[in-house]
Order: structure tokens, then sequence, then C-alpha cells
């Protein structure tokens, strides 16, 4: 069986993920290449396939529409239930509107002198108008709110969806926190808005309805009564021009302080180990003054416009008084047309409320979406090509043609952490790693050790030359065939906040406990996973700081050892190993690395044990490249980078006694 022959697409993934099994002696011979064109069928990497149900729209691409248009099509693909809230919405306050018609004919026709229709026949139509008016603002509401929270939904999914099509240079350069943010807050302001502004919009026709009665009963009150709304639509205009940099603001100065919390909660060990907690809290308090100063602006403005906006149509309610006075005194009016004309200017009141609110809503949104845009905007850099072919079974073959690589050549956005130019970390690198072949990378900090391995997973680009794989260019090749091709170990292991067994099966879930168990023998874990309280089922912390340094490293190398790739990345991977615990982990590894095509970035000398062959880097370049003996009796640079090498350990073991052993741990180090 071949090494990545669970990892076929289709119809063939259930079956030959069924017989994978981690292998217990070495290939008998490297698998031969298969590459498939696309679009034949979509390579699925993994034992199983999601179900994900992606969002039924996204935000329109084109940059030169408002901020509004971008976001219709999400708002669109739920038209169904918005347009059956908005309908009832509407339909309760016209039934509300004929309250006051009905109560003016009653004072009219019931209570005046002249007794011609029951008081009952009114009573029992209010409330029967009443009645019907709940129910529809029920399910008005409930649509409503259905409405809402599958557009949060979608907004929200949009967002992760691009992200994780975004490119490691993108997550270079920006702020975990800004991304929490915008993900978050700013989601809900936009979400907020394209849900109720239409619901208060539909309330605010009220406006034109109860206008509309109001002229059939008496045109110059009626006029009169709708005298301040120019004013209302000037202030409301003059609100919005404030607000909208205000609102700017506090959604940026939220995004920092998210940013802080963020960095104080990750980097919580660094910043008690330096005592700095106080130097942290004054971080903490400057942003939150900025965002407290932006906030009082805010509210300032809001003290300012909003209760011009709420207050100047009951200005209305003394010309209609006045007038309507006159009228009724003269014989020009009836008396229930006074009591009529001011529950309409009262009803209208909660909409001109709202329609305040509206506006500062208006503007949080669209500061809100401008940042969230910005985001969707950013495009990848590292992408599949066109014409690009998956590789279903590759024999390990690994060649670096002239390759040149510098970091920070990729195009900036605003939420970016800005860098300058970098000078090149590859030039003219050159190697060839055949299949099966174990190559360990020596070199001093800085020499391109790890950016070898990067680029030839394509986490980056090469500025010059070519990386191939079979025989083909790696960006030839879509990326989740070659990535699903090559395990990765790196020397900063990153573990999930879920059982050790999840996280060993993070390359494939659908793994049998014999497979786990097995790579994590392999790869010297299940000692110290069998002594934990819950065994394979213990729930790691986050990141996995529950445990020390050296256990997550080697369930790490599990991780990556389950998913059985021909093409093996160990990236300073024992490097916080007990020597120990890591000679029993390389007896395992030997037999596991015959047949595959191992790159080890290594720094100890036991670890370059593990390599046929050993290449030396300096200055992005190889400076030599032979066994261990042979580079150490004829290169001088390598006995100096193995002797820094062994000083820069024995520091490290002198500061981790007691901590970094093969010891059962359940608490934070």
């Amino acid at each position: 069986m071949s090494t990545t022959e669970h990892q076929v697409a289709g119809a063939e993934a259930d079956d030959e993920h069924g017989a994978t099994t981690l292998p217990t002696e070495a290939p008998t011979e490297a698998p031969q290449t298969e590459v498939r064109r696309q679009p034949l069928a979509v390579y699925v990497p993994m034992g199983v396939t999601s179900n994900y149900k992606p969002p039924k729209a996204s935000i329109d691409p084109d940059t030169s529409k408002s901020w509004i248009k971008r976001a219709y099509p999400i708002v669109a693909s739920h038209k169904g239930h918005f347009l059956v809230a908005l309908i009832l919405s509407f339909v309760g306050l016209v039934l509300q509107l004929q309250i006051p018609q009905f109560l003016s004919d009653a004072i009219d026709n019931s209570l005046g002198p002249h007794h011609t229709v029951p008081l009952h026949f009114y009573v029992y139509w209010v409330l029967v108008l009443g009645v019907i008016g709940g129910v529809a603002g029920y399910f008005s509401r409930t649509s409503l709110f259905k409405v809402a929270y599958d557009i949060e939904y979608d907004l929200r999914n949009s967002i992760y969806e691009h992200l994780t099509r975004m490119s490691f240079p993108f997550y270079d350069r920006v702020q975990s926190g800004q991304l929490i943010s915008r993900a978050n807050s700013d989601i809900r302001s936009v979400q907020m808005y394209l849900t109720f502004a239409p619901l208060i919009l539909v309330q605010c026709s009220i406006a034109v309805v109860a206008f509309g009665y109001m002229l059939a009963t008496s045109v110059p009150l009626a006029f009169v009564a709708m005298a301040t709304m120019p004013l209302i639509y000037w202030t409301g205009i003059r609100m919005r021009k404030k607000l909208f940099p205000v609102s700017w603001v506090i959604q940026s100065r939220l995004a920092d302080v998210a940013t802080v919390v963020d960095e104080n909660t990750n980097g919580v060990r660094v910043v008690k180990s330096f005592a700095a907690e106080e130097n942290q809290l004054r971080k903490m308090a400057t942003a939150a003054e900025k965002v407290q100063w932006a906030y009082i602006r805010d509210a300032d403005l809001r003290a300012r416009f909003s209760p011009l906006i709420q207050n100047l149509s009951q200005v209305g309610l003394v010309f209609v008084l006045l007038l309507g006075g006159y009228l009724v005194i003269h014989g020009h009016l009836e008396l229930g047309a006074i009591l009529k004309f001011n529950i309409y200017l009262l009803m209208m009141q909660a909409p001109f409320m709202m329609l305040g609110m509206l506006i500062m809503m208006g503007q949080r949104a669209a500061a809100s979406a401008g940042r969230i845009y910005e985001i969707l905007d950013e495009q990848a850099t590292i992408v599949d090509r066109p014409d690009a072919v998956d590789l279903v079974h590759s024999s390990g073959d690994v060649r670096f043609d002239h390759v040149s690589f510098a970091y920070g050549t990729e195009s900036r956005v605003a939420l970016s952490v800005e860098d300058g130019g970098n000078p090149d970390v590859l030039s003219d690198f050159n190697l060839h790693l055949r299949s099966g072949e174990t190559v360990a990378l020596v070199g001093r900090t800085g020499s391109g050790k790890s950016t070898v391995a990067r680029v030839l997973a394509r986490f980056y680009d090469v500025t010059g030359g070519a990386v191939f794989v079979d025989g083909h260019d790696v960006r030839d090749l879509t990326l989740t065939s070659l990535r699903a091709n090559i395990g990765v170990v790196l020397d900063e292991p990153f573990l999930f906040s879920v059982s050790i067994r999840d996280n060993i099966a993070y390359g494939r879930p659908d793994a049998t406990d014999d497979e786990i168990v097995a790579a994590a023998r392999a790869a010297g874990a299940d000692g110290f996973i069998g002594r934990l309280a819950d065994g394979y089922d213990t729930v790691v912390g986050e990141r996995g700081y529950t445990l020390s340094g050296g256990q997550r490293q080697r369930i790490a190398i599990a991780r990556a050892l389950l998913i059985n790739p021909p093409i093996l990345i160990l990236d300073d991977a024992t490097s916080a190993i007990d020597v120990k615990v890591e000679q029993k982990i390389h007896s395992g590894l030997r037999v596991l690395m015959e047949g595959r095509t191992t790159l080890i970035v290594a720094h100890r000398l036991s670890t370059i044990s593990l390599a046929d062959r050993v290449v030396l880097l300096d200055g992005g370049k190889i400076v030599a490249d032979g066994t261990h003996a042979e580079l150490l009796a004829s290169t001088p640079l390598y006995s100096e980078v193995l002797a820094q090498a062994a000083t820069a350990e024995e520091a490290a073991a002198v500061s981790d006694i007691g901590v970094e052993g093969d010891v059962d741990v359940s608490g934070s180090h």
C-alpha cells in the first residue's frame, strides 16, 4: 500500500482510509506519482466530508458600489422571510391607524348628542384590531429575528471562509485582535442595520399613511401637523455627517482594545515572567481611554441631535390644537377630528425617535462595513493556478532549482503591521531530495533553514527559481493535494483545545483508536498520555499549555505521522524533548522515515544522525553537502555551528530542568 493511499478523493477515499494503517516496516518500493487534472473531482485530503452549510450569498466584490449595495446579495438571499416580516409589520401599523378613526367616530356618533351608533360597536372593532395587530406583530418579529440571525451567520461565515483562504503572508502582517474585532463587533453592527433599518423605515412609513388619513379629514390641519417634517429631515442629515467619522474611530479603537486583550491572553506567560502586569495595565488603560473619548464624543453628538429629531414632531401638537380648536369652535370640524390628529401625531413620535436611532446605527454600520470589506477585498497571494493539477500519489522526489526568496514582498492593507523591505533569505538555492532520502539542514540562526521547509509546502511562493515535487512545479499543483502529501512538524507545535485523541487525529478525523495509539507510540507520546487522568480523552488547555513543550512536540509528531505522508518535514521538531526520550522517538522515526522523503531542520547532533546526508546553509546558500563525518572533517563552519547549537542547548537544558522532561503534568508551566 502506498504511503498516501488514504488521501485519494472521491469514491476511492472510503476504501483506502478503511485499510490505511501506520506502517511498522519500510515499504518495499516507492509509490508511483499520480497526477489528476482538475476539475474531474474535488480533492479530499481527509477521510470525512464536511456537512458545513455554506452561506447562500456573500458580499458583492464590486468595490465601486456603496456598502449597502455590496451587502444586498446577503439580504436578498433571505428575502422570503424578510418580506413576510416587513409586510406583516406594515399590516400591523395600518391596523393601528384604524383605531384613532374608530375613536373619533365613537366620540362623534356614540358620545355626542346624536347617539346614532351603539358604543359597543366601536369597542368590538378596537378589540378585534388589537388582536389581529398582535398576531401580525408576533409573526413579523419572529421572521425578522430569523433573518437577523441568518444574516449574521452568512456574514460571519463569509469572513471566516475568506480568512481560511488567505495566505501566510497575510497573517504575518495583520494583528489577530483586529481580525477578532472585525469578525465580531463589526459584523454585529452591520447585521443590526441591515435587519432593522428596513423595519424602522416601514414603521416610519406610518407617517405617510397617517398623513393620507389627515388629508382625508382636513387638508389645512394636515399640512399644519406635518410642518416640522422638513426641519427633522435637515437635522437628520447634519447628524449623519457628524456621526460617521466618530463611528469609525469607535470601531477602530475597540479593535485596538481587542488586540491588547488577545496579546495579553496569549502571551500571559511572557507578561508574568517579566512581572510586566502593571505595564500591560497601563497599555490597556490607554487603549480604553481612547475608546472612552470616542464614546463620549458619540454621546455628545447624540445628545445634541436626538432630542431635536424626537421632539420636533410634538411641535405639531401645538399647531393642531391652535388651528383645530379654531375650526371646531367655528363649526368647520368635528371634535373627534382633533383627538384623531393628536393620536396620529403621538403615534408618529416613536418612528421619529427610531429614525434618530436609525441614523446612528447607519453610521456605525457604514464604518464597520468598511472595516469588514477591507479584509474581504484583500486577495490571497498563494492560490491555485487555473490549470493546477492534483498530486494524488507522490513518490516524494523534491528539487529546489535556483530558488530565491525574501519575506515582506506582498502588498499591504490598512489593518496590516507595516514593515520595510527585507533582503533575500534564500539566494540561488539548489537542493535535490531523492525519493526516500533523509536530508538534514544545518546552519546558523537566520540562515534560511525553516524557509526551505515553508516554500516546499508553499506557505510562501518563491520570488525566483522553482520548487519541484515529482517533477511538477509546486505552483502547478493544487494547494490541498500538495499539503496533503507533506507532513509538517514545527518547532513550536500548536495544539487545539480539544482532547489529545482529536489533536492527533486532526489530519485524519476518521482514524481508528488503534491507528492513533500506533502514531503516538511511534512519536514516544503513548507513555505520558497513558499516565494522564483521562488518557487520550484528556482535553489540553489553550494551545496545549497544560502539557510540557516536549509533550506538545511529541503529539505534533504523532499528528504528522498519522497522515502517513510521503514527504515529512521536521522543523527542529525534537528541540524541546528530553535527550533520553528523543532517543526512543528516533528509533521509531528511523523505521518510519525509510522509503519516505524527510527534510530535517536540525540543531542537535542526535537529530542530524537520522539523516542520510547533511546540507550546511549560510547566507541563504548551500556551502557544504555531504555526510556528517565528511562535513566535520572538511568544513570548519559546520563544526562551529554544531558547537554553538550545543552551547545553546546546554543553556536551555539548565533553565528547563524539571519542566520539559517526560513527566505527567496537569497544569501550566
